[in-house]
Order: C-alpha cells, then structure tokens, then sequence
C-alpha cells in the first residue's frame, strides 16, 4: 500500500495580508530612524550596506502591487512547495535592481512609502485565487504573500544583525508562516519520516529517509527556535555553529541536518 500523500499545510489569506503590511509598517518606522552613518552600515549579504537592505524590501513588498498591475499569467507553476528552490534563480537580477535603485539617489522613505500606497490601493477586493507573475514564474496572489512573510521575516534579522540595539520586532503571524514554510520545504527536499523536526511553537514536520516513527517517543527529534531554524535554512548561519552552541538539540543517529542546508541562500 502506498504511503499516504501529505497535506498540503493552508495559510489564512487575510492573516498573512495583516502579517505583511503589519511587518512591513514596522520595518519602515525602524529604518525611518536610521542615520546615515547606520545606512552605510555592511550587512551578511555580500557587499550590501544597510541601504541596499532596506530598499531590496521595499521592492519584495512593491513586487505584488507590480503584479497584480500586470496581466494575469496562464498557470500557477511555482507553488509554495517549490519556491524556495527557484529564488538563487533570481538573485543576479536583484541584485541589479537593487543597486540601480540605490544608485539614482532615490529616497527611502519615499520607497517605502510608495511600495505601502501601491499595495493598499492594488490588494482590496483581488480573490486570493488570482494568478500573478514572478520573476521565475506564476504563481497564486495568496501563496506570493506567504513568501513575502519570508522574505520580511528574514531580511528583518539581517537588519537587526547589522544595526546592534535595533531590534526590529516580528510579528507573530509572519514568523509563523516564515518557520512553517522552510519547515515544510525541508520534509520536501529531505522525504521521510525517520526523523521529527521541531520548530515550537510553530511547526513539526517528518523527515529524512529511514524507519519511520509510528508512536512514543521518536528516536530521531531534531528542535530548535524560530530565528535559528530561519538562519539555517538561508544560509545565514550552520549546522555546525548552532548545533555547538547549544541553539540546536539534536538526538539519534539520524538527526543530522547538515547535509540538507541550507535550503535557499
């Protein structure tokens, strides 16, 4: 008998609408308050100052307005299932884009401002069914606001790790999709149910190839919090680092993730 087919985890739409605008809102405040000198600041991402940082943001939340400006594609090709494989894809032309931006000079407020305008006057009344394009394919209104969790989610942290005393909050719903989708993107590159993968409060997913585990307690359990698991699976840290410094726990012969990560960088 084949095993049975996993369920594809739901988000509600209009709590990951709430989530975006809500992180993006607070993002926004926070670099409003930056100087320039903290601008300038380097970050993890290659040669990318603070700025750079900041503006690529405001384009990942002016992406859906473009969009949804732009003719409705054929299919949905890209899936939550499948996204985060695709975005290195991508990273050339952001790159590109971002450096244009920053270069003309323009204002970051403004962008922010205009990226927030945009999506407010573009999002009320669009089914979360409509198609919209991405840079790499189509794909559902709905499932490209989750991905925007991840993406503010994740570059919030890069901003609190290049600015000491920041402290962008996150909110709540956003890092719950951002941990649940790079949790379930693991259990899809890594099929299985020999190990269990926690991320509390937010997700438990089965995976990795091997015995699987039916009841009691599992003989492989990997666990660790939100903002490390994120980190992992971007690249922005290790296995090996956070497994030393005591931020992963990690029990049975299986429980090694290693190999695995990071699942988009």
């Amino acid at each position: 008998m084949p095993p049975a087919k996993k369920r594809v985890r739901a988000y509600d739409p209009t709590k990951i609408r709430t989530a975006v605008l809500t992180q993006f809102t607070t993002v926004r405040e926070a670099v409003a308050g930056l100087t320039e000198e903290q601008l300038a600041r380097p970050t993890r991402l290659g040669d990318w100052s603070v700025r750079e940082l900041a503006a690529h943001l405001t384009m990942s939340l002016g992406a859906v307005a473009r969009a949804l400006d732009a003719p409705e594609p054929a299919e949905a090709d890209v899936t939550l299932q499948n996204w985060a494989f695709r975005t290195s894809a991508a990273a050339d032309q952001v790159d590109e884009d971002v450096r244009t931006v920053v270069a003309g000079g323009a204002d970051l407020d403004a962008l922010f401002g205009q990226a927030a305008d945009r999506l407010g006057q573009a999002l009320p009344g669009v089914p979360p069914t409509r198609l919209v394009r991405m840079r790499f394919g189509g794909m559902t209104l709905a499932d490209f606001l989750v991905t925007r969790t991840v993406e503010l989610v994740v570059h919030t942290d890069d901003l609190n790790d290049a600015v000491p005393g920041l402290d962008v909050p996150h909110d709540r719903q956003a890092l719950a999709a951002c941990t649940r989708l790079l949790a379930d993107t693991l259990a899809l590159k890594a099929p299985g149910g020999a190990v269990e993968f926690r991320v509390p409060p937010y997700a438990v997913v089965q995976c990795v190839e091997g015995p699987r585990h039916t009841r009691g307690t599992p003989p492989n359990v990997v666990e660790t919090d939100p903002l490390t698991w994120i980190r992992l699976a971007t690249g922005r840290t290790t296995w090996r680092a956070e497994l030393a410094g005591a931020r992963v726990t990690a029990s049975g012969e299986r429980a090694h993730l290693e190999g695995l990560l990071p699942l988009m960088s």
